[in-house]
């Protein structure tokens, strides 16, 4: 038995696991981000919830490990940025404890059971709020000791032409300190800059996605941008990685129709050819960081392969 988390800035999701089909969750806990005494605090009240004492405690987290000092970067919960985190655990917990990126535990996930089952390359696409992913080879994920592997959506290399005809895009900040990221512009937030600045209108990126499949004009000119830009990028990451299937999770691939067309521009700019979906839905679509975090810290315990 394992107890597994995946830990936000606004709540703690934690469950406990028996095999990667029995993982079975608690409510949820407010996450305390700017007290460290409080946050193991509570990480000790959900494991003392699971009546035992799990072979380890399994992090899925919104953030990096950084691989060389082990420290990890996260930028909305203050008191664990910066922290070794996986050691300080460790000790206050006095329990093994392993930390993963929330996007590697998705990518995970839908490798080990979700969409990406039978596919020796898995590239897992989070596309929501921000833009990111996490690679998995052979069932292992490449950021195994933690890292930056599967960071798609960050560097400047957004496209500052696109669509048909073309038009010049600025490229917009990012959150990470650069200009005309994919995670700034193809982001759920993104949509919504990018709408603005087409348009001079703001919406939401629902709304917007609403408006082009009601035949909106402007809404689908925003769309087929968003598209042009975001699919050179996702080609490379195939090309580069060879991987056979991209689960995409997140809040924009609700939208299968965005999926679709995301998926036909990519195909159409890869050197591999597919006769079959290559974008896809996730298909755990519960919780896939707490499986991801569940599926990892099973493995490490020896109770899944």
């Amino acid at each position: 038995m394992i107890v597994c988390f995946d830990i936000g800035g606004t709540a703690i999701k934690g469950a406990v696991a028996y095999a990667p089909d029995d993982i079975r969750a608690f409510p949820r806990r407010p996450t305390p981000g700017d007290d460290f005494a409080a946050f193991v605090e509570t990480l000790r009240a959900v494991i003392a919830e699971s009546g035992g004492t799990p072979a380890c405690v399994s992090i899925s987290i919104a953030g990096v490990i950084d691989p060389d000092t082990h420290r990890a970067i996260v930028a909305n919960i203050p008191c664990i940025h910066g922290r070794t985190l996986a050691a300080d655990l460790t000790e206050a917990l006095g329990l093994p404890v392993i930390v993963a990126n929330d996007a590697d535990c998705f990518a995970i996930a839908e490798a080990s059971i979700g969409a990406g089952q039978g596919h020796r390359v898995v590239f897992g696409a989070i596309m929501g709020s921000g833009v990111g992913g996490g690679l998995v080879i052979d069932g292992k994920l490449i950021n195994s000791d933690g890292g930056f592997a599967g960071e798609w959506g960050h560097g400047p290399v957004a496209a500052t032409t696109a669509g048909h005809p073309p038009v010049s895009i600025p490229p917009i900040p990012c959150g990470c300190g650069l200009k005309g990221c994919v995670d700034a512009t193809c982001s759920a937030r993104g949509m919504e800059k990018l709408h603005s600045f087409l348009h001079g209108e703001t919406f939401t990126s629902e709304e917007i996605i609403s408006a082009w499949q009601n035949g909106d004009p402007m809404a689908a000119r925003t769309i087929e941008i968003l598209v042009d830009i975001i699919a050179s990028p996702l080609a490379l990451v195939i090309n580069v990685t060879g991987a056979t299937i991209v689960p995409v999770g997140g809040g924009l691939s609700n939208s299968p129709e965005l999926l679709e067309a995301i998926d036909t521009a990519v195909k159409a700019r890869i050197l591999r050819r597919f006769d079959r979906p290559l974008v896809v839905p996730a298909t755990c679509r519960v919780e896939p960081g707490l499986i991801g975090a569940a599926l990892l810290g099973l493995r490490v315990s020896g109770e899944a392969p």
